[in-house]
């Protein structure tokens, strides 16, 4: 059974979603809608183009809609494909706010359409690192996941400067970074403490620093600043720390470099011998005896994003659960508004979830 699939947006994601789909088996891009002739410019043969989105939309063939236009968009193009009986497959942030994904899968659920949200950064190489890493135990009892994001051209682009679209960096990369952390983590977040700053950018934040203290002993940091200036040869930095009572290993970049660290044995106490270091005289942070730090690989994992429409395909058809179920995405924007709350009052706000 192939899905016919019409795209709304056909921007950035858009032309993404297209490249990729157009490629798959078992999907079928029947229509691409966009506001704008510039963008439908370069839509494949054989792929209809309409200039609204009530068109696509109302195209018999048209089985799913994916919504890819602008953040603030999402809520009214959901109802309306729900309305007309269409599946909804989301862009993310799925919404602006726990309010509007309520009323979005309130509209879903009344008229028996599928509803699912495009995180498809779960399947991120560096991040299955990290979860296989912490899924397996590998490190003990972990208590500490550090996820950091650095990039040096602060500026926003498009309609992501503008704040009444949905722009900013906690909608656009902050909803994977968090979704992350909580698809990972097994236990509930008790608290939030942030930091929402507009660096160089007038109406829309370029840095978070967001930490979650959860229930089984973990604290999580995320991190992201889009004006890190740097003069190393990369421009993009993406990190990954995770430690444990038994070892620690760092994940760097998206194509996954790093090492899982040991130490042959614990020092049972620290000697009275001092070492010098540019530091100063230090005893616990002097460096290790030779053979105490123990590295081993990373394992290798082998995924990629066209991976969540292979899950796509399988759950509409109902062999398996869609891999990004809209409580997790609730859960997600609680979780955000939580942060801007905290950012607000500089305090640690309950969270409970």
């Amino acid at each position: 059974m192939s899905i016919n699939i019409g795209i709304v947006g056909h921007g950035f994601m858009g032309h993404e979603h297209e490249a990729m789909l157009t490629k798959m088996d078992g999907i079928n891009v029947v229509a691409i809608a966009d506001i704008d002739p510039e963008q439908l410019s370069d839509v494949k043969p054989g792929i209809r183009r309409y200039s609204t989105a009530e068109e696509l939309i109302l195209d018999p063939d048209v089985d799913t809609v994916l919504i890819a236009a602008n953040n603030n968009q999402h809520r009214n193009l959901t109802l309306r494909a729900a309305q007309a009986g269409k599946n909804v497959l989301c862009e993310k942030p799925v919404a602006l706010s726990v309010k509007e994904l309520d009323e979005m899968n309130e509209a879903c659920r009344k008229h028996g359409v599928k509803f699912t949200v495009h995180q498809q950064r779960r399947y991120d190489p560096d991040f299955r690192t990290i979860k296989e890493i912490y899924d397996a135990g590998t490190l003990g009892k972990v208590y500490s996941v550090k996820s950091q994001l650095y990039g040096f051209n602060g500026n926003m682009h498009d309609w992501h400067v503008y704040l009444h679209e949905g722009g900013g960096m906690l909608y656009d990369w902050g909803v994977h970074l968090l979704d992350q952390m909580l698809w990972m983590i097994d236990g509930k977040v008790e608290s939030v403490f942030a930091s929402v700053r507009n660096v160089i950018n007038r109406e829309v934040d370029d840095y978070f620093q967001i930490l979650l203290s959860f229930d089984n002993g973990i604290t999580a940091e995320v991190e992201l600043g889009t004006y890190y200036l740097s003069d190393k040869d990369h421009w993009f930095e993406r990190h990954w720390f995770i430690a444990g009572n038994s070892g620690t290993a760092y994940v760097d970049g998206f194509d996954p470099k790093g090492q899982i660290c040991r130490t042959a044995h614990l020092l049972e106490n620290v000697s009275g011998k001092r070492t010098m270091t540019a530091a100063g005289p230090t005893r616990s942070f002097g460096p290790p005896p030779k053979g105490l730090l123990i590295t081993e690989p990373l394992p290798q994992i082998n995924t990629c994003h066209a991976d969540f429409f292979e899950n796509y395909k399988r759950a509409y058809r109902g062999e398996e659960p869609f891999i990004v179920q809209i409580p997790q995405t609730r859960r997600v924007l609680q979780l955000m508004e939580a942060a801007r709350e905290s950012a607000v009052k500089h305090a640690s706000i309950p969270f409970g979830l």
